[in-house]
């Protein structure tokens, strides 16, 4: 795994998870700039076929000394990858990226707090139910959301939450090789699906490197960034910071995609975060943290 020098600053770490999460924003609106050319389908085949062929040759996972035994979890984590990320992608169709990201967020940190039964996690599911009613596209305060794809961010966040526990178990016995295998698994399922449900092919030499820049920007760069902040930085730090995740994504919808937020999008999106960032920063001692998945990492990752 890379790692930072051990004289490196925190602050080398923070700017390196920052960019890290730079990288896989802006690969996600590369990728919805594909949408017209081959569909979030197309899109999704991309992704899920380019990454799984970068994480394979990365971890090597068949050089690697896996216990196995738990081959149903592995299963159901290769699955759960596939499908977050096809619905993510339904979602990018209709909903502004950061909506998405935010609405999406809500499966890890519904597995956050439903692991605590404390006083103080009842305020991060008041700003997080917050938050989900000023982004969800109820009554007059729809602010031009569209429900269909709200839904689908809404269950690719289910599909990040089974990810996150499936993957513990896989882990537990295939180790560092489980992100790798199931994101071939997931390719296996969903590749197949989205190159029929392709606008066009998506084989052609047009779009094939734009599809290995997406996999590079969505998952190869930010993980081995995150993985190299990981050394440097607490758990706890390490979760704060990535609640900014759907502000990022907010900015480089802007940047570039021209998607404006409402002042009650912008609420909904800072109550998301404070909850995100709450959770974890009142998370118990005793609980240990064996993995940190991230949506857009997803390693397919988002």
């Amino acid at each position: 795994m890379p790692a930072l020098p051990k004289k490196a600053s925190p602050l080398v770490a923070i700017l390196l998870l920052l960019i890290a999460m730079l990288s896989l924003q802006g690969g996600a609106s590369l990728a919805k700039t594909l949408f017209p050319v081959v569909g979030p389908q197309g899109v999704t085949a991309l992704r899920l076929g380019i990454g799984s062929i970068l994480l394979l040759l990365y971890f090597r996972p068949w050089r690697l000394k896996m216990r196995g035994g738990n081959l149903r979890s592995l299963l159901m984590y290769g699955l759960a990858l596939g499908c977050m990320n096809y619905s993510f992608y339904l979602a990018l169709r209709t909903v502004p990226l950061g909506i998405a990201v935010a609405l999406e967020f809500t499966g890890p940190l519904a597995v956050a707090m439903f692991s605590s039964r404390r006083p103080v996690d009842f305020i991060w599911v008041v700003l997080a139910v917050i938050g989900l009613l000023f982004l969800l596209p109820l009554g007059q305060s729809a602010g031009g959301v569209d429900l269909k794809g709200a839904c689908f961010a809404l269950i690719a966040g289910a599909c990040w939450a089974i990810y996150i526990l499936a993957g513990q178990r896989a882990g537990s016995s295939y180790g560092p090789g489980t992100a790798a295998m199931g994101s071939l698994i997931a390719a296996l399922i969903f590749f197949p699906v989205g190159v029929i449900q392709a606008k066009t092919s998506i084989f052609s030499w047009e779009i094939l490197p734009l599809g290995l820049l997406i996999a590079l920007l969505t998952s190869a760069i930010p993980y081995s960034l995150e993985m190299m902040a990981l050394t440097k930085l607490p758990a706890k730090t390490f979760g704060t910071l990535m609640s900014m995740e759907p502000a990022m994504a907010a900015l480089s919808g802007i940047i570039f995609l021209g998607e404006f937020l409402t002042g009650t999008q912008w609420l909904g999106l800072a109550a998301i975060i404070a909850a995100s960032a709450g959770s974890t920063l009142t998370i118990q001692r005793k609980t240990k943290i064996e993995t940190v998945d991230i949506a857009g990492n997803n390693p397919s990752g988002k």
